[in-house]
Order: C-alpha cells, then structure tokens, then sequence
C-alpha cells in the first residue's frame, strides 16, 4: 500500500487533468479530455452483485412469497364448481376442527403479514437554502477573489480559471463570506456563522411550511463531512429550537457527498422502531475551513466546484400524516468499497507541501466511482426493475457468463422503473457517463445539470435541489418513482427510491420559484458546438 500522506499532485511530477480528474504531465497545457469518462457501467457485471440484489429483495418483500400462494389458491378455488363450493361450505359449517383450522390459519397469515410488512416513511416536506444575492460568486467574482489572496501561483490561477469556466457552474452559485475577503483568515466563529446560516435559513422554511413545531420532533440526524465541531451540528440545532430533552440525536462527518442518503437510510431504520415520530434529517457542507489555499491541482479542484448549500427533510411514520406527505420512501439500497485501497485513497483529505489542508482527488477517482455506482445498481436493479427487463438481463447475463456465448451485454432501461432521476451533481463528466450507461435523456438529466449550474455542487444536499428542480418544473405525478443517487468519499454510493403519493404542483416557496421559467439553460446549439468543437 502506498503511503496515504503523499500528494497525489506532486509525487510523480503530474497534475490533475480538470475534466477527466486524471494526472497530466508537468508543463503540458490544460485540456478537455471528453474520452476520460465513468467505464461502462454494465459491461462487466459480476454475479455476486445480481445475487445480492435477489437476496435483498427476498428478505425484504414478503410479497413474493405470499403472491403466488394466494394467486394458486384463487385458480383452484375457480376451478371448483357450485356445488362443489357449498359441498365445502357445509363441511366447514358442521366441522368444528376444520373450522378452527382453517381460522387460525388465517388470523396466522394476518399476523406474519403485518408483523413483515415494514412500516411506511412519509416525506412530509423539505426545503432547500437560498442563500443572498450578496453571497452570489460569477466566475470572475471568483478568480479576482483567488488573485487577491495572493497565495496562488499564475499556473494555479489559470488552472482555476479553466476548471471554473468548464464545469458547468452557472454565474449565480454562491459562496460564503470568507471567500470574498481580501486577506480570508477563516475561523471557528465564522464556520459556525456560515453552518448556523445554511442550517436554520433551511429548517426555518421547512418549518413555516409544514407548520410542525420544533418540540415535535423526536430524531434529528444532520450530516456534514469536513466540518464538526463541539458542540456539534445537531446539539447547534437543538440550543437554537430549543428542541425536547429526549430527543434522538445523530451526527455524521466525514462522509462524503453520500451522506445525505445515508442519513434518510438511518431515519428509515429508527423510524420503523419508534412508532409516531418525526424525523429531521439536515444535510449540508461548510466551506469557510474548508477552502484550500495551495497550489496543487488536485486540490484546487475542490474550490472550483463546490458550492454554499444545504436542505432539511421532515420524515414520519404517522399514518395521519399520509394525507399531506409528499412521498413514500421505498427503498434504500448502499455500497461501500472502502475495502479496496484504491477506492479509500480516491478523495482523501491531507496536507500538501506547504501544509495547507486539502481534499486531493486521485487519477483513479473516475474508475473507482464507476465500479462504486456499477455495484450499487446491479444490486438496485433486481428490486425496481419490471419483470420483463430482469429476464432479458439474466437471460443475457447467463448466456455470457456461464454459456461463453459473445453476446452484448443487455443494458435494462430504468427508465421503464423510474420516471425521475435526481443524480449527484458532482461534475459535469460523471452526468455525462451517467447519462450514456444508463441510456437517459436530456430531460431525465435536465435537474441534475441546471442543478449544477445553478447552484454548483453543494455536496450531499445536490439531490434535493434536483428534486425541488423537478418540483418546481410540475412533472411529479402521483404514482411517480424518484431514484436519488448519491456517491462520495469511502468510496461509497448510495441510492434512495420514492414514490409520489400524489400529484405535486409547483410549490409557491422553492430555490427555484423565482429563475424556473429560464430554465432548462445553456442546452443551446451554441454550447454544444463548443464543446463538440474542444472534443474534437
């Protein structure tokens, strides 16, 4: 194993390349490298992934199991003829034995019925956080910011000034206000300033939407990765809302921009043991000490695409909650490859040189991330797919595997499971190769790239502004299946599938109330032939 201290941008003399987050030799010139992409998600499928796809959904739905026995049991019972019916019905009426067996048979089947099935959690409502217009940071806003720090390199200025200008950030993201100063020296205080900012701008208007008062709450999970301080997040939360002694409290760091679907997993869990409660989940990240002030170009990244942000989701299990909730959660499914080296050291938080603090993306960032989300949908596949996409993918599957026939891989269209798609907004090549191996439109695309634009990539809260995108856009319809999948540092990918239980109009109070009708943007001839033309 290599040593986790060394700097992936200056232990071989090569520096990151800005599209494909590869290494380019020192002295060559920045360039889109469209080629370096995900690889093909599906064209290796290791049957170990497909095996256990089938095995969680066995476990976890009951159905199959009680399906088929019922639908055998309503033919035979088809079968039989009038008479034979009242032959049976007289039976039963003067057999006491048969009629208490057949009633503890059924009050049996009842019980395992409801003691299996899981309970329900509603998505009652979130909100998202619209920070200020005086927090808005154009491109160039942002490099004259860099320029006056006078920490940076020409060569890293320019660097910046490449990555800025093609990673698909639009000119109104936002930045907190330790970015803008013109000698920063960021602080505790104003990390907390800027967390207390991003989490109660968001639980404020969850609040006043749902009209829930803060001492209702009985668990609050939030999730930030580089920022946890003592007291932590959730403690913040609690003192500010002055939030019920017993109260559940959780809170995840250094997870990655993963996180917020394994915080909605974790209020799943304790949801489904504490009867009639609400759960809070916040998702965020905080930049103010996090912002890197050195010259390595794996590290400059990180300034270049992230972005102020957060959201916070109310969840329950209240059944009289059902009637106002906006979705039901469905499944979660998560894949950690942390195990591999390769995967661990991929995004990895260190020290460069100089000793200013980072989080250096490694060559193989793109490789792991494609195997990460290649198991995480095999194994998602068996449970949201319909029954005809699974036989011509196992079909195939066999047929290659065990056959050695040269057959193509058969690539199942989820689009035929799923009708919205709300995919971590990490960069613009990672929704590039999502959108080619999961076959995907450009309308199925569309939240996950204006999001991008938009708002930049705001770590694991990206997934909500996609949704409030689909919101605001009026295209969730009752019955509608929403698949969020989010993927981070560990090297982990996680996905989440919820089903509208009602028809969701446009809200009047959204991130995106106020700009959706420009939107979808820069979907132009004349982007598109720019980026053709650097391809080329």
């Amino acid at each position: 194993m290599r040593d986790l201290r060394k700097n992936p941008d200056t232990e071989d003399g090569h520096r990151m390349d800005p599209k494909g987050l590869g290494r380019l030799p020192s002295g060559s010139e920045v360039v889109i490298q469209l080629g370096r992409k995900l690889p093909d998600l599906l064209q290796s499928v290791k049957l170990k992934y497909v095996k256990l796809g089938y095995h969680y959904l066995i476990i976890h739905v009951m159905y199959l199991l009680i399906v088929p026995f019922c639908l055998v049991t309503f033919i035979e019972i088809g079968r039989l003829g009038q008479k034979d019916i009242g032959s049976c019905w007289k039976s039963l009426q003067y057999n006491l034995v048969n009629m208490l067996f057949c009633s503890g048979a059924l009050v049996c089947c009842a019980t395992l019925y409801f003691m299996s099935r899981p309970r329900p959690v509603y998505l009652i409502d979130f909100a998202c956080y619209k920070p200020g217009d005086e927090r808005k940071c154009p491109t160039e806003v942002f490099l004259d910011c860099s320029k006056r720090t006078g920490v940076f390199t020409d060569s890293s200025l320019d660097f910046q000034r490449k990555i800025a200008e093609r990673s698909g950030l639009g000119q109104e993201t936002y930045l907190p206000p330790v970015v803008f100063s013109d000698k920063p020296n960021p602080s505790m205080d104003q990390a907390r300033q800027e967390a207390e900012m991003v989490m109660f701008g968001a639980l404020d208007e969850l609040f006043a939407k749902t009209g829930l008062r803060a001492k209702e709450i009985g668990i609050l999970i939030v999730n930030c990765s580089l920022f946890v301080p003592t007291p932590s997040l959730s403690a913040m939360i609690v003192n500010h809302y002055e939030m019920r002694g017993n109260i559940l409290t959780y809170n995840l760091g250094g997870m990655g921009c993963s996180a917020g679907v394994i915080a909605i997993d974790l209020a799943k869990d304790l949801l489904r043991v504490h009867r009639n409660s609400y759960a809070l989940v916040v998702s965020m990240e905080n930049i103010t000490l996090n912002w890197y002030f050195g010259n390595s170009k794996s590290m400059l990244v990180s300034n270049c695409i992230f972005r102020m942000g957060g959201a916070a989701i109310l969840l329950s299990n209240k059944h009289s909650e059902k009637s106002r909730a906006k979705y039901n959660l469905v499944h979660t499914v998560r894949t950690h490859k942390g195990a591999e080296d390769k995967s661990y050291q991929c995004v990895y938080q260190e020290e460069d040189d100089d000793h200013n603090i980072g989080v250096a993306l490694s060559k193989d960032l793109m490789a792991m991330a494609g195997d990460a989300l290649k198991t995480n949908i095999t194994t998602l596949g068996p449970i949201i797919l319909p029954l005809s996409e699974q036989i011509l993918f196992f079909a195939t599957l066999v047929a290659r595997k065990l056959l050695k026939m040269k057959l193509k891989p058969y690539i199942p269209d989820f689009k035929q499971a799923v009708e919205h798609f709300c995919i971590h907004a990490g960069g613009r090549a990672v929704l590039d190769a999502m959108e080619k191996n999961l076959n995907l439109t450009s309308w199925h695309m569309e939240p996950a790239r204006m999001t991008l634009h938009r708002f930049g990539n705001t770590s694991s809260s990206t997934l909500w502004y996609e949704l409030a995108y689909t919101e605001a856009k009026g295209r969730v319809q009752k019955g509608d299946r929403v698949w969020q999948i989010a993927f981070g540092s560990g090297f982990k990918c996680n996905s989440a599938v919820w089903m509208a239980l009602r028809y969701i109009p446009p809200p009047a109070q959204s991130p995106w109330s106020d700009c959706i009708h420009g939107y979808p943007t820069f979907q132009s001839s004349a982007f598109e032939q720019q980026l053709a033309s650097v391809s080329s």
